[in-house]
């Protein structure tokens, strides 16, 4: 592991790593002595960091690895050192995943960038209600009627709107704006995040654009995570609503009026339009849009860099520009690629100058 901003983790050996992980350890006898203290990548790993190996692409990486140990499949064992302890797991990513957390409980957290407590740089109105163990640092601004959970942290230059309420343990990051909001617990909020602005709503005629009111709430249920610079607008007049466990990576836009379910992965830069109904356990690939009041059914899976212009069904597999089946994607793009090279090759000169 090379040095950073996070300190070696308490040293744990082999064998208590492979109970965490449900793991087999293979290579070396004795190997479950071995102890671990920090993680890295295959080629950047020491004798006291684990690494992990889940993709055939680094198999030679594998070989050469100086790491203490590696997490991997049974299907690659062969391509490694007899000398390298392995942990041998079904699925290597979550395996070093949950080693990660074990080593790295403070990396899974924003943590206070500032003592515990007010600031005395900290703006907190007299009636808003604060639980015991809260930290407000310096410049951040608790609004009239606001209320925030025991252990939340609300961070340099954030602020907090008028009769908000933030739940127990959360993380909002610096520069967090949270307006029109109610938030679980356990909710994180990452640096620029911003929550309850009003939606993108205005009524067209001859004379211009009215702007429509927006007096609807954002709720954000338990174990949310919001990426960086991502921005969730307040309903019309309903509330948006992002369902507990979801994971929402940077830059993403969720509109007015959008009900996302429980447990959804959302990745950087995707656009979801105004009124838009996500089930549960959706995973939706980066830079994929959304047109306003579509429905995707619990369990779809979005492919990356696709516009979502109709329902999708549950449990479908979508992509595409408009988003269709993946396997009807997939065949309208080969033989949109076998008509361009039969014209291609149908335009060639043969050396006689004609045509081929």
């Amino acid at each position: 592991m090379p040095d950073g901003f996070f300190q070696r983790g308490q040293p744990i050996t082999l064998t208590a790593l492979a109970e965490l992980c449900g793991a087999s350890i293979e290579g070396v006898t004795g190997a479950g002595d071995v102890l671990i203290d920090g993680i890295g990548a295959l080629d950047m790993a020491g004798p006291r960091d684990i690494a992990f190996l889940a993709d055939a692409n680094y198999v030679d990486q594998l070989a050469d690895t100086r790491a203490g140990a590696v997490i991997t499949s049974a299907r690659h064992r062969k391509y490694a050192r007899s000398s390298t302890p392995l942990l041998i797991v079904r699925h290597p990513s979550v395996a070093f995943a949950t080693v990660g957390r074990v080593l790295f409980p403070a990396a899974l957290r924003p943590g206070p960038m500032t003592s515990s407590g007010i600031s005395p740089q900290a703006y907190v109105a007299p009636d808003a209600l604060l639980e015991d163990d809260v930290t407000v640092e310096p410049f951040a601004m608790i609004a009239s009627g606001a209320a925030i959970g025991a252990g939340s942290v609300v961070g340099v230059g954030s602020a907090i709107g008028p009769g908000c309420q933030i739940g127990r343990e959360c993380r909002i990051g610096p520069n967090v704006s949270v307006q029109f909001a109610l938030i679980g617990n356990r909710v994180i909020l990452h640096p620029g995040v911003r929550v309850g602005q009003d939606g993108f709503g205005y009524a067209a005629d001859a004379t211009g654009l009215t702007k429509i009111v927006q007096v609807g709430r954002v709720i954000i249920q338990d174990d949310v995570e919001i990426g960086a610079n991502s921005t969730i607008d307040r309903g019309a007049v309903r509330d948006t609503v992002i369902g507990e466990g979801t994971k929402i990576d940077n830059q993403v836009q969720v509109g007015h009026n959008v009900v996302i379910g429980r447990s959804c992965i959302i990745v950087g830069q995707v656009g979801i339009a105004g009124s838009v109904t996500i089930g549960n356990g959706v995973s939706i690939g980066g830079q994929t849009g959304f047109k306003g009041h579509v429905t995707v059914g619990d369990g779809a899976q979005i492919a990356a860099v696709s516009v979502v212009a109709s329902d999708v069904p549950a449990g479908a597999r979508w992509g595409g520009m408009p988003a269709r089946p993946v396997r009807e994607w997939i065949r309208e793009m080969a033989t949109l690629s076998a008509i361009a090279k039969d014209r291609q090759g149908a335009g060639r000169d043969d050396g006689h100058g004609n045509d081929a």
